[in-house]
């Protein structure tokens, strides 16, 4: 993709334990052509290092949630918006609707209501992903995969991971041309070329659509 074509912003969403991270490594040679960038909500800037801290620290739901909105934002200014601003391909693990599924969740019994709140918050700031594949896995299947941890977070626990991949669903349903749902049991090759496919023919489309 050249400075000339339409940026394309792709998210990788899901529960932890569904190999998100596993799929991002497999996706860097077959998109190598493209260009793309890489990146990752928490952990693109230095404010995930925070975040990271307050989920260590057991910070209370809002606190944190409002931590995960700030690395939202800061990359967003610091890695995707100068990088689409280039007509870059952006590929995040991670992105917004990890925020709106898991916090959701946490603050779940404080806030009347979750979910309405966290997108006021990002109202009027955030980017919206051109698309986003959603690898889906039941949760016993994702706690097996996360066992080898020897310390799980919060978010890492049985019950929490069952109504955050529920909320997935929800935001997959409500928008479903730009929602893709991938079963993550199914071998990486197979996930992988599905996707670098799928990202390829989106890359041309919008190309093609410039020129």
């Amino acid at each position: 993709m050249d400075q000339e074509g339409r940026s394309l912003l792709i998210t990788i969403e899901g529960i932890d334990g569904t190999g998100k991270s596993t799929l991002m490594a497999s996706l860097r040679e077959p998109l190598a052509d493209l260009l793309p960038v890489f990146t990752r909500e928490p952990g693109a800037t230095w404010v995930g290092d925070q975040v990271r801290r307050a989920i260590a620290e057991e910070a209370d739901p809002v606190t944190e949630a409002l931590l995960f909105a700030a690395d939202h934002a800061a990359h967003l200014h610091a890695v995707v918006k100068p990088a689409l601003e280039k007509g870059r391909l952006v590929v995040s693990d991670r992105f917004s609707d990890s925020r709106y599924a898991y916090q959701a969740v946490t603050l779940d019994g404080i806030l009347p209501a979750p979910l309405e709140w966290l997108k006021q918050v990002h109202d009027g700031w955030t980017v919206v992903p051109d698309r986003t594949f959603l690898l889906v896995i039941p949760v016993d299947e994702a706690i097996a995969r996360l066992a080898k941890n020897s310390r799980r977070e919060h978010f890492e626990e049985a019950d929490v991971l069952e109504r955050v991949g529920r909320m997935y669903l929800e935001l997959a349903a409500a928008e479903p041309s730009r929602f893709v749902i991938i079963d993550a049991l199914l071998e990486k090759e197979v996930i992988r070329d599905f996707v670098a496919d799928e990202i390829r023919r989106l890359a041309g489309t919008y190309a093609g659509a410039t020129h």
